[in-house]
Protein backbone atom coordinates (compact mmCIF):
# COMPACT_ATOMS: atom_id res chain seq x y z
CA UNK A 1 0.00 0.00 0.00
CA UNK A 2 1.13 3.29 -0.52
CA UNK A 3 2.08 5.53 2.27
CA UNK A 4 2.12 8.88 3.07
CA UNK A 5 4.02 11.09 5.77
CA UNK A 6 2.62 13.17 8.22
CA UNK A 7 3.19 16.56 7.79
CA UNK A 8 6.93 17.20 8.49
CA UNK A 9 7.18 13.98 10.18
CA UNK A 10 8.71 10.86 9.99
CA UNK A 11 5.59 9.43 10.95
CA UNK A 12 4.12 6.65 7.54
CA UNK A 13 1.07 5.70 7.46
CA UNK A 14 -0.85 3.53 4.94
CA UNK A 15 -3.65 5.78 2.53
CA UNK A 16 -6.14 3.88 4.27
CA UNK A 17 -7.11 3.93 8.26
CA UNK A 18 -9.41 1.77 10.13
CA UNK A 19 -11.32 3.84 12.32
CA UNK A 20 -12.74 2.55 15.40
CA UNK A 21 -15.76 4.40 16.82
CA UNK A 22 -18.31 1.61 16.88
CA UNK A 23 -16.29 -0.59 18.92
CA UNK A 24 -18.09 -1.37 22.40
CA UNK A 25 -21.67 -0.33 21.32
CA UNK A 26 -22.30 -1.72 17.64
CA UNK A 27 -19.46 -4.15 17.56
CA UNK A 28 -17.81 -6.34 20.60
CA UNK A 29 -14.23 -6.37 21.59
CA UNK A 30 -13.73 -9.73 19.99
CA UNK A 31 -15.52 -8.17 16.57
CA UNK A 32 -12.93 -5.27 16.93
CA UNK A 33 -9.64 -7.35 17.19
CA UNK A 34 -11.13 -9.51 14.15
CA UNK A 35 -11.03 -5.99 11.98
CA UNK A 36 -7.50 -5.08 13.64
CA UNK A 37 -5.56 -8.51 12.57
CA UNK A 38 -7.97 -8.21 9.02
CA UNK A 39 -7.10 -4.90 8.06
CA UNK A 40 -3.40 -5.42 9.40
CA UNK A 41 -3.35 -8.37 7.33
CA UNK A 42 -3.98 -6.48 3.93
CA UNK A 43 -1.38 -3.93 5.02
CA UNK A 44 -2.90 -1.20 6.85
CA UNK A 45 -0.91 0.61 9.34
CA UNK A 46 -2.84 2.69 10.75
CA UNK A 47 -5.62 3.07 13.34
CA UNK A 48 -7.58 6.26 14.67
CA UNK A 49 -9.78 6.27 17.98
CA UNK A 50 -11.09 8.57 20.58
CA UNK A 51 -11.27 9.10 24.40
CA UNK A 52 -14.82 9.69 23.58
CA UNK A 53 -15.67 6.41 21.55
CA UNK A 54 -17.51 4.77 20.93
CA UNK A 55 -20.23 6.21 19.34
CA UNK A 56 -23.96 5.45 18.15
CA UNK A 57 -24.45 6.92 20.56
CA UNK A 58 -22.54 8.70 23.17
CA UNK A 59 -22.82 7.79 26.71
CA UNK A 60 -21.06 8.45 29.89
CA UNK A 61 -21.22 4.89 30.47
CA UNK A 62 -19.12 3.91 27.53
CA UNK A 63 -16.81 6.48 27.45
CA UNK A 64 -13.11 5.21 26.63
CA UNK A 65 -14.67 1.63 25.87
CA UNK A 66 -12.98 1.73 22.47
CA UNK A 67 -9.66 2.66 23.21
CA UNK A 68 -9.82 -0.49 26.09
CA UNK A 69 -10.84 -2.79 23.00
CA UNK A 70 -7.93 -1.87 21.16
CA UNK A 71 -6.06 -1.71 24.56
CA UNK A 72 -6.57 -5.23 25.09
CA UNK A 73 -5.43 -6.38 21.66
CA UNK A 74 -2.22 -4.99 21.82
CA UNK A 75 -1.73 -6.21 24.97
CA UNK A 76 -2.77 -9.54 23.90
CA UNK A 77 -1.12 -9.66 20.86
CA UNK A 78 2.23 -7.59 21.74
CA UNK A 79 2.06 -6.33 18.64
CA UNK A 80 2.49 -2.42 19.06
CA UNK A 81 4.91 -1.28 16.80
CA UNK A 82 3.28 -2.67 13.73
CA UNK A 83 0.66 -0.02 13.52
CA UNK A 84 0.30 3.81 14.10
CA UNK A 85 -1.93 4.62 16.98
CA UNK A 86 -3.74 7.79 16.71
CA UNK A 87 -6.60 8.92 19.27
CA UNK A 88 -8.12 12.38 20.12
CA UNK A 89 -8.81 14.81 23.37
CA UNK A 90 -12.44 16.02 23.33
CA UNK A 91 -13.36 19.44 23.20
CA UNK A 92 -16.22 21.63 25.25
CA UNK A 93 -19.33 19.77 26.28
CA UNK A 94 -18.41 16.14 25.41
CA UNK A 95 -19.92 14.06 28.13
CA UNK A 96 -16.50 13.69 30.11
CA UNK A 97 -14.45 16.14 32.67
CA UNK A 98 -17.77 17.39 33.47
CA UNK A 99 -17.72 19.27 30.02
CA UNK A 100 -14.18 20.98 30.17
CA UNK A 101 -12.75 21.74 27.43
CA UNK A 102 -8.77 21.44 26.06
CA UNK A 103 -6.48 22.75 27.91
CA UNK A 104 -2.98 22.58 29.53
CA UNK A 105 -4.43 21.22 32.90
CA UNK A 106 -6.57 18.55 30.82
CA UNK A 107 -3.96 17.05 28.04
CA UNK A 108 -1.67 15.81 30.57
CA UNK A 109 -4.34 13.81 32.44
CA UNK A 110 -6.39 12.53 29.18
CA UNK A 111 -2.99 11.62 28.00
CA UNK A 112 -2.44 9.58 30.99
CA UNK A 113 -6.24 8.05 30.70
CA UNK A 114 -5.80 7.00 26.98
CA UNK A 115 -2.19 5.28 27.44
CA UNK A 116 -3.52 3.40 30.29
CA UNK A 117 -6.87 2.12 28.55
CA UNK A 118 -4.63 1.49 25.43
CA UNK A 119 -1.93 -0.22 27.24
CA UNK A 120 0.80 1.33 25.34
CA UNK A 121 3.51 3.86 26.73
CA UNK A 122 3.20 6.43 23.64
CA UNK A 123 0.43 7.94 21.18
CA UNK A 124 1.78 8.43 17.50
CA UNK A 125 -0.92 11.12 16.72
CA UNK A 126 -2.77 12.79 19.55
CA UNK A 127 -5.77 14.97 18.17
CA UNK A 128 -7.53 17.70 19.37
CA UNK A 129 -11.29 16.18 18.71
CA UNK A 130 -13.09 19.93 18.02
CA UNK A 131 -11.93 23.20 18.92
CA UNK A 132 -13.34 25.12 22.09
CA UNK A 133 -14.28 27.81 19.82
CA UNK A 134 -17.05 25.91 17.97
CA UNK A 135 -16.63 24.21 14.73
CA UNK A 136 -18.59 24.19 10.97
CA UNK A 137 -18.43 20.67 11.11
CA UNK A 138 -20.78 18.12 12.50
CA UNK A 139 -23.12 19.85 10.20
CA UNK A 140 -23.52 22.72 11.43
CA UNK A 141 -21.51 24.99 8.16
CA UNK A 142 -24.67 27.25 8.09
CA UNK A 143 -25.02 27.71 11.51
CA UNK A 144 -21.70 28.50 13.34
CA UNK A 145 -21.50 31.84 14.13
CA UNK A 146 -17.71 33.00 15.10
CA UNK A 147 -19.06 36.80 16.08
CA UNK A 148 -19.02 35.82 19.36
CA UNK A 149 -14.98 34.40 19.61
CA UNK A 150 -12.23 36.76 21.28
CA UNK A 151 -9.31 36.67 19.23
CA UNK A 152 -7.05 37.52 21.68
CA UNK A 153 -8.50 34.27 24.46
CA UNK A 154 -8.01 32.33 21.52
CA UNK A 155 -4.68 32.91 20.86
CA UNK A 156 -3.61 32.86 24.86
CA UNK A 157 -5.74 29.08 24.31
CA UNK A 158 -3.57 27.95 21.60
CA UNK A 159 -0.28 28.82 23.39
CA UNK A 160 -1.31 27.41 26.80
CA UNK A 161 -1.86 24.18 24.86
CA UNK A 162 0.93 24.30 22.78
CA UNK A 163 3.43 24.52 25.93
CA UNK A 164 1.57 21.38 27.47
CA UNK A 165 1.79 19.29 24.32
CA UNK A 166 5.17 19.89 23.70
CA UNK A 167 6.00 18.79 27.16
CA UNK A 168 4.11 15.56 26.39
CA UNK A 169 6.31 15.16 23.21
CA UNK A 170 9.64 15.70 25.58
CA UNK A 171 7.98 13.40 27.94
CA UNK A 172 7.79 10.99 24.94
CA UNK A 173 3.85 10.37 25.60
CA UNK A 174 3.02 11.62 22.18
CA UNK A 175 5.15 11.48 18.77
CA UNK A 176 2.75 13.80 16.99
CA UNK A 177 0.10 17.01 17.16
CA UNK A 178 -3.12 16.93 14.87
CA UNK A 179 -6.46 18.74 14.91
CA UNK A 180 -9.89 17.57 14.05
CA UNK A 181 -12.76 19.20 12.94
CA UNK A 182 -10.61 22.53 12.21
CA UNK A 183 -11.45 25.46 9.86
CA UNK A 184 -8.61 26.96 7.67
CA UNK A 185 -8.25 29.99 10.01
CA UNK A 186 -8.01 27.35 12.62
CA UNK A 187 -5.09 25.49 11.14
CA UNK A 188 -3.43 28.52 9.98
CA UNK A 189 -3.25 29.86 13.86
CA UNK A 190 -2.21 26.48 15.35
CA UNK A 191 1.03 26.69 12.82
CA UNK A 192 1.58 29.94 13.96
CA UNK A 193 1.39 29.00 17.49
CA UNK A 194 3.66 26.36 16.95
CA UNK A 195 6.19 28.84 15.53
CA UNK A 196 5.57 31.21 18.30
CA UNK A 197 6.48 28.28 21.13
CA UNK A 198 8.29 26.09 19.31
CA UNK A 199 5.80 23.50 20.18
CA UNK A 200 4.75 20.70 17.43
CA UNK A 201 3.20 21.77 14.77
CA UNK A 202 -0.09 20.20 13.41
CA UNK A 203 0.60 17.12 11.39
CA UNK A 204 -2.59 16.98 10.20
CA UNK A 205 -6.74 17.68 10.02
CA UNK A 206 -9.32 15.30 10.48
CA UNK A 207 -12.68 16.40 8.84
CA UNK A 208 -15.50 14.98 7.18
CA UNK A 209 -14.84 14.48 3.67
CA UNK A 210 -16.16 12.71 0.58
CA UNK A 211 -18.24 12.93 -2.60
CA UNK A 212 -21.06 14.47 -0.69
CA UNK A 213 -19.63 16.90 1.65
CA UNK A 214 -16.30 18.62 0.23
CA UNK A 215 -15.93 22.07 2.22
CA UNK A 216 -12.02 21.28 2.48
CA UNK A 217 -11.82 21.68 -1.50
CA UNK A 218 -11.43 25.32 -0.75
CA UNK A 219 -9.73 26.92 1.84
CA UNK A 220 -8.53 24.15 4.04
CA UNK A 221 -6.71 22.23 0.96
CA UNK A 222 -4.96 25.38 0.34
CA UNK A 223 -3.99 25.38 3.92
CA UNK A 224 -2.82 22.17 4.05
CA UNK A 225 -1.04 22.06 1.03
CA UNK A 226 0.95 25.46 2.49
CA UNK A 227 1.52 23.98 5.57
CA UNK A 228 2.26 20.59 5.06
CA UNK A 229 -1.22 19.70 7.32
CA UNK A 230 -2.50 16.03 6.02
CA UNK A 231 -5.89 15.73 5.38
CA UNK A 232 -7.06 12.58 7.54
CA UNK A 233 -10.98 12.13 5.85
CA UNK A 234 -13.42 10.68 7.72
CA UNK A 235 -16.77 9.33 6.84
CA UNK A 236 -15.82 8.80 3.43
CA UNK A 237 -18.79 7.10 2.76
CA UNK A 238 -21.06 9.76 4.12
CA UNK A 239 -22.42 7.77 6.94
CA UNK A 240 -23.20 4.46 4.27
CA UNK A 241 -25.20 6.95 1.97
CA UNK A 242 -22.61 6.10 -0.49
CA UNK A 243 -23.12 2.41 -0.84
CA UNK A 244 -26.52 2.93 -1.78
CA UNK A 245 -28.16 1.02 1.07
CA UNK A 246 -30.87 3.76 2.26
CA UNK A 247 -31.91 4.14 -1.49
CA UNK A 248 -35.82 4.28 -1.83
CA UNK A 249 -36.60 4.43 1.45
CA UNK A 250 -34.74 1.58 2.95
CA UNK A 251 -33.34 1.12 6.54
CA UNK A 252 -31.49 -2.21 6.75
CA UNK A 253 -31.88 -3.37 10.15
CA UNK A 254 -28.96 -2.56 12.63
CA UNK A 255 -27.40 0.31 9.78
CA UNK A 256 -26.80 3.70 11.44
CA UNK A 257 -29.96 4.76 10.24
CA UNK A 258 -31.87 2.76 12.12
CA UNK A 259 -29.80 3.37 15.40
CA UNK A 260 -30.04 7.56 14.68
CA UNK A 261 -32.69 8.30 12.21
CA UNK A 262 -30.66 11.19 9.99
CA UNK A 263 -27.96 10.02 10.05
CA UNK A 264 -26.60 12.93 12.10
CA UNK A 265 -27.88 15.97 9.84
CA UNK A 266 -26.88 13.92 6.60
CA UNK A 267 -30.51 12.54 5.50
CA UNK A 268 -31.81 15.41 3.54
CA UNK A 269 -34.71 16.04 0.77
CA UNK A 270 -31.66 16.38 -1.76
CA UNK A 271 -29.08 13.65 -0.79
CA UNK A 272 -30.78 11.01 -2.14
CA UNK A 273 -30.42 12.53 -6.14
CA UNK A 274 -27.02 13.09 -5.08
CA UNK A 275 -26.59 9.36 -3.74
CA UNK A 276 -28.40 8.23 -7.69
CA UNK A 277 -26.10 10.20 -9.14
CA UNK A 278 -22.70 8.75 -7.91
CA UNK A 279 -24.28 5.41 -8.35
CA UNK A 280 -24.92 5.91 -11.56
CA UNK A 281 -21.27 6.70 -12.21
CA UNK A 282 -20.11 3.64 -10.93
CA UNK A 283 -22.68 1.62 -12.64
CA UNK A 284 -21.58 3.08 -15.91
CA UNK A 285 -17.93 2.29 -15.38
CA UNK A 286 -18.47 -1.11 -13.98
CA UNK A 287 -17.60 0.05 -10.54
CA UNK A 288 -18.52 -1.06 -6.92
CA UNK A 289 -19.76 2.51 -5.55
CA UNK A 290 -18.07 1.91 -2.48
CA UNK A 291 -14.39 1.24 -4.31
CA UNK A 292 -15.12 4.62 -6.09
CA UNK A 293 -15.72 6.68 -3.59
CA UNK A 294 -12.77 5.44 -1.51
CA UNK A 295 -10.56 5.80 -4.66
CA UNK A 296 -11.85 8.97 -5.38
CA UNK A 297 -11.11 10.37 -1.66
CA UNK A 298 -7.95 9.16 -1.47
CA UNK A 299 -6.74 10.68 -5.24
CA UNK A 300 -7.39 13.72 -3.76
CA UNK A 301 -4.54 16.07 -3.54
CA UNK A 302 -4.47 17.13 0.04
CA UNK A 303 -5.33 13.98 0.99
CA UNK A 304 -3.05 11.40 3.71
CA UNK A 305 -4.98 9.00 4.83
CA UNK A 306 -9.22 7.70 4.52
CA UNK A 307 -10.63 6.92 7.41
CA UNK A 308 -13.34 4.37 7.42
CA UNK A 309 -15.43 2.25 9.74
CA UNK A 310 -17.10 -0.75 9.46
CA UNK A 311 -19.58 -3.10 11.33
CA UNK A 312 -18.70 -6.56 9.78
CA UNK A 313 -15.75 -8.18 8.35
CA UNK A 314 -17.58 -8.42 5.17
CA UNK A 315 -18.24 -4.45 5.11
CA UNK A 316 -14.28 -4.24 6.22
CA UNK A 317 -13.58 -6.65 2.78
CA UNK A 318 -15.28 -4.26 0.43
CA UNK A 319 -13.47 -1.51 1.56
CA UNK A 320 -10.68 -3.36 0.99
CA UNK A 321 -11.13 -4.17 -2.20
CA UNK A 322 -10.63 -0.37 -3.18
CA UNK A 323 -6.74 -0.67 -2.09
CA UNK A 324 -5.23 -0.86 -5.40
CA UNK A 325 -7.94 1.08 -7.46
CA UNK A 326 -7.19 4.39 -9.68
CA UNK A 327 -9.98 6.29 -10.92
CA UNK A 328 -9.42 7.76 -14.60
CA UNK A 329 -9.94 11.22 -16.10
CA UNK A 330 -13.34 10.07 -17.60
CA UNK A 331 -14.79 8.76 -14.30
CA UNK A 332 -13.01 11.78 -12.61
CA UNK A 333 -14.92 14.12 -14.82
CA UNK A 334 -18.12 12.52 -14.35
CA UNK A 335 -17.81 12.80 -10.64
CA UNK A 336 -17.05 16.59 -10.97
CA UNK A 337 -19.98 17.15 -13.55
CA UNK A 338 -21.93 15.72 -10.23
CA UNK A 339 -20.83 17.68 -7.83
CA UNK A 340 -21.56 20.31 -9.76
CA UNK A 341 -25.49 19.31 -10.44
CA UNK A 342 -25.73 18.71 -6.87
CA UNK A 343 -23.65 20.54 -4.31
CA UNK A 344 -23.81 20.66 -0.32
CA UNK A 345 -26.66 18.22 -0.27
CA UNK A 346 -26.59 18.28 3.08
Amino acid sequence: MKKNKLGRTDIEVTDFCLGSMTWGTQNTAKEGHAQIERALGAGINFIDTAEMYPVNPVRAETIGRTEEIIGEWIGSSGRRSDFVLATKHSGEGAPVRDGAGISSDTIRPTIEASLKRLQTDYIDLYQFHWPNRGSYMFRKNWQFDPSSQNRADTMAHMDDCMAALQDEVTRGTIRSFGLSNESAWGLTQWSNASDRNDGPRPVSVQNEYSLLARLADTDVAEVCHNEDIGMLSYSPLAAGLLTGKYQNGAVPDKSRMAINGDLGGRKTDRVFKAVDAYLSIAQKHGLDPVHMAMAWARQRPFMTSVIFGATSLDQLDVVLGALDLTLGDEILTDIDAAHKAHPMPY
